[in-house]
């Protein structure tokens, strides 16, 4: 008998972001993504399961008023797979203004009398939340409104659960045959581990693209001709002078590394013209890189905006070191600076503290070291048989809570990608693990193996997923 799945639309102009929504709720690239506007014409289907629901996945093609007869046909189609939905997701463009046409639409779809989403994309940070304020005009409540960001992974989380509510339980087989003991970690692991998934060809490599972060004038140019060796980037006392992100490469120690000396970042009041280019030209540097140096100035006071500058490495989960520059001009202690480090970068405590002086070379050789052995620990990966005898370690000391009296059962655990190093726990309940045992694994990790200024990705899934399962990712840097 063929199931029958509740349908849910994804609406909304070109270019707002439906094809990398579908994609990350479907868990497989199978919307093309693309910048160009207009690129989905046709409705595609997915059979999709969210936090334990089934149910069926509908992308239409970008709504676009024009005389174009290709768009008008869209339309058409998605209007019509909209009145075929249980539950209709409109997207909209969280960068632009509330736009008429979309306003027009929504009204008319909520006429239909379907449970309707308001989604307002390319909310990428805290600060741009602000914008959803204006979104109001749609007549929307706040259950129904999500602000998020696809690209970065945020706010997501709560949209699953609001499609997750609409949807009907799936009912489990009960087979204890499937439980996969410690002792059979080989047998299984292909159900999780995709052979043509891209994640799991990676070859070793020896580049490494290091950023350099931090406020205008805390001497990241200084630190920059340091390490190099040469005057490559323009130095002066005057907050600002590098807007353009500069690269200079080096062979050290078998890698090659490439530093990219950022323009410095300032409030974002106070950020205009060029210099607002020159942060967005910073944040497309950090998508690339893999490490990066949060530079602070040791002879000055930390500022909530250092901690914010910070707050990217969490955004792009890179590795990273702490850099205390112009510690010849510094007036307290190492450890009562890395006390106050500590409490204000609560988010970075993996990560080391190195006090140098790029004026007088201080501890510049150390600091290369340690971007070697940071890389190294970001880009290892670990045997499964050691991380799950550390696992079950884990699980003897501390034992799996039993939420409502729900029984919890990791059966195994897999790295499947570094970079950062991401490790998935397979296991029965997903969803009912509380983020504070996701926490104690990860500090029990690294108490037995050496992460030191990475973050760990933590995944919960179920057995038999094949591809990444966005709806429980959950990303901690403990």
């Amino acid at each position: 008998m063929e199931k029958q799945l509740k349908k849910i639309a994804l609406i909304g102009q070109p270019n707002v972001g439906k094809s990398s929504l579908f994609n990350r709720i479907a868990k497989k690239r199978i919307a093309i993504v693309s910048d160009l506007a207009g690129t989905t014409r046709d409705i595609r289907k997915h059979e999709i399961e969210i936090l334990g629901k089934e149910a069926l996945m509908l992308d239409t093609g970008g709504i676009d008023e024009t005389d174009d007869a290709i768009f008008s046909n869209v339309k058409r189609k998605a209007v019509e797979c909209a009145k075929e939905a249980d539950i209709i997701l409109f997207m909209v463009d969280g960068k632009k203004i509330p736009d008429d046409k979309d306003k027009e639409l929504f009204y008319e779809l909520q006429n239909l009398g379907k449970k309707l989403a308001l989604v307002v994309n390319k909310i990428d940070n805290d600060n741009e939340k602000e914008r959803l304020w204006s979104f109001y005009e749609f007549g929307i409540d706040d259950n129904n409104l999500f602000g998020i960001s696809v690209s970065h992974n945020r706010g997501t989380k709560r949209l699953f659960d609001w499609i997750a509510e609409e949807l009907p339980e799936i009912e489990e087989e009960s087979n204890n045959s499937d439980i996969i003991d410690f002792k059979e970690l080989d047998t299984g692991i292909e159900d999780f581990i995709n052979p043509e998934d891209d994640i799991n060809k990676k070859v070793e490599s020896n580049d490494i693209n290091v950023a350099i972060i931090g406020r205008t004038n805390v001497g990241k140019s200084s630190i920059l001709n340091a390490l190099i060796g040469e005057e490559r980037s323009v130095v002066s006392p005057i907050s600002g002078t590098t807007v353009d992100p500069v690269d200079e490469s080096f062979e050290y120690k078998d890698k090659k590394i490439t530093f990219v000396d950022t323009a410095g970042l300032r409030r974002r009041g106070k950020i205009e013209g060029i210099e607002k280019f020159a942060l967005m030209r910073t944040k497309d540097m950090l998508q690339k890189a893999n490490l990066a140096l949060v530079v602070l100035d040791a002879s000055e006071e930390l500022y909530d905006l250092d901690e914010k500058i910070a707050g990217l490495v969490d955004q792009y989960g890179l590795g990273t070191i702490i850099v205390l520059n112009k510690w010849d001009e510094n007036i307290e202690t190492f450890k009562e600076l890395e006390t106050k480090i500590r409490r204000k970068f609560k988010f970075l405590l993996y990560a080391p503290i190195i006090a140098v002086s790029a004026k007088t070379g201080r501890s510049i050789e150390r600091l290369k070291d340690k971007i070697i052995d940071i890389f190294n620990n970001y880009s290892q990966r670990i045997p499964t048989s050691m991380l799950n005898k550390i696992v079950e370690e884990a699980l003897i000391r501390h034992a799996l809570p039993s939420p409502n009296g729900n029984y919890l059962r990791i059966y195994y655990a897999t790295q499947f990608e570094s970079n950062p190093p991401r490790i998935a726990l397979i296991m029965n309940k997903p969803n009912l693990l509380h983020f504070s045992y996701k926490r104690y694994l990860i500090n029990y990790l690294r108490d037995n193996i050496n992460f030191e200024g990475t973050p760990i990705h933590i995944i919960v899934r179920k057995k038999g997923e094949r591809e990444e399962d966005n709806s429980n990712d959950t990303y901690f840097q403990g």
